[in-house]
C-alpha cells in the first residue's frame, strides 16, 4: 500500500485528455450494455445535518474502481469545499490498489467528455454553434471540452442573469477560451444546447428542432428537472445508461416519458435514427463512466 500514488487536481487534469476520455466512454458505454463492466445503483448515506455520502464502485475484467463523495453545503460556513471526492483505482483480477485520482476533477472532465460523446454519436451534422446552459463549474469543463474538440465552434453561455454570463465568460478567458453571453435567450444558430444545472424547473423550455441536440447533463434526481416536457416529449431520447436515468431524471420522469422508446448510447446505431427527427440526450452519471477515465489514466501513467 505504501507505492499507492495520490495525484492532485492537476496531474489528474493533464493525463485525462479530452479525446481519449471520449474514445474510453464510447467502449464503456457497449460494455455497459454488454454486462461486461458491473455498476450497482449509486448508494447515498446522511452525512452531517442535510450532507450526503455517496460511494460508486465498478468493475471490468482489467479494472475496479470505486469514487467515495462527499456532499455538505454546511462546509461552506466553515472555509472547507462543498464536495470532497476521491477515486481508487485497483487492479481488476488481484484488486491491488494502484493509484487515486482527485473524484472532483476526474468527474468533471468525464461528464463534459460523455456529453462529447453524444454529440459525436447523435449529433445531424458537424457542430458549429454550442450553447451552455449554466455557469458552475461543469459549465467551465463542458467549454473547455468543446474547445478541445471542436475549436472551431462558437459557444455562447446563458446564466441566471447578464452579469453571471459576464462573469463565467471573464473566468473562461484566464483559460484562454473564449464564449459570448447570450442576454437571456439562445440564438437561433445554435445547434447543440447543453445544461448544466441542478435546477428544479426547465432552464431550457423550447420546442424540440431537428437541427439543434439538446443534451441535459446537469441534474440527477426525480425532483430535478433542466429540460421542459414538451422538449422532451418532442424529442427523439437517447440517455447515458437506462437503470440510472429511470431511477434519476427528473426531466424524462416528469415528462412521462415511454421507456420503451428510450435508447441508450450503448446501443446506438446511427444507421437507423430517423433523418429530420428532434434528439436529445439525458445523462445522469454513473460509476462505468469513472471507470473508463480510469482507464484513460492507467494508460497515460504506463506510457510514461
Amino acid at each position: 500500500m505504501e507505492n499507492v500514488k495520490v495525484l492532485d487536481s492537476a496531474t489528474t487534469a493533464r493525463i485525462l485528455d479530452y479525446r481519449a476520455l471520449v474514445d474510453a466512454l464510447e467502449i464503456a458505454s457497449r460494455e455497459l450494455d454488454q454486462g461486461r463492466i458491473h455498476v450497482p445503483v449509486r448508494v447515498s448515506l446522511p452525512l452531517g445535518r442535510d450532507g450526503q455520502f455517496l460511494t460508486m464502485p465498478a468493475s471490468a475484467k482489467d479494472i475496479a474502481i470505486h469514487k467515495l463523495v462527499s456532499v455538505n453545503f454546511d462546509n461552506l460556513q466553515k472555509g472547507f469545499p462543498t464536495i470532497f471526492s476521491l477515486v481508487t483505482v485497483c487492479d481488476g483480477e488481484t484488486g491491488e490498489p494502484q493509484f487515486i485520482l482527485d473524484g472532483q476533477t476526474l468527474t468533471g472532465r468525464r461528464t463534459a467528455a460523455l456529453s462529447m460523446l453524444g454529440v459525436r454519436l447523435l449529433h445531424p451534422a458537424k457542430p458549429q454553434t454550442f450553447a451552455i446552459v449554466g455557469t458552475g463549474v461543469q459549465a467551465r469543463y463542458h467549454a473547455q471540452a468543446i474547445m478541445a474538440l471542436y475549436p472551431e465552434a462558437r459557444v455562447y453561455v446563458k446564466g441566471i442573469d447578464p452579469a453571471s454570463e459576464i462573469a463565467f465568460r471573464d473566468t473562461l478567458k484566464l483559460d484562454g477560451i473564449d464564449v459570448s453571453p447570450t442576454e437571456g435567450k439562445i440564438p437561433e444558430e445554435v445547434d447543440t444546447v447543453i445544461t448544466v444545472t441542478t435546477s428544479r424547473k426547465p432552464v431550457y423550455d423550447e420546442e424540440a428542432r431537428a437541427d439543434r441536440l439538446v443534451i441535459g447533463a446537469g441534474s440527477s434526481t426525480p425532483d430535478a428537472a433542466e429540460l421542459a416536457p414538451r422538449t422532451v416529449r418532442g424529442s427523439l431520447v437517447f440517455v447515458d445508461n437506462l437503470a440510472g436515468t429511470r431511477a434519476e431524471a427528473g426531466d424524462l420522469l416528469q415528462a412521462d416519458v415511454d421507456w420503451a422508446k428510450v435508447t441508450s448510447l450503448g446501443s446506438v446505431d446511427a444507421t437507423r435514427i430517423p433523418k429530420g427527427t428532434p434528439i436529445l440526450m439525458k445523462a445522469v452519471g454513473c460509476g462505468a463512466w469513472d471507470l473508463a477515465a480510469c482507464r484513460v489514466a492507467r494508460d497515460a501513467l504506463s506510457s510514461r
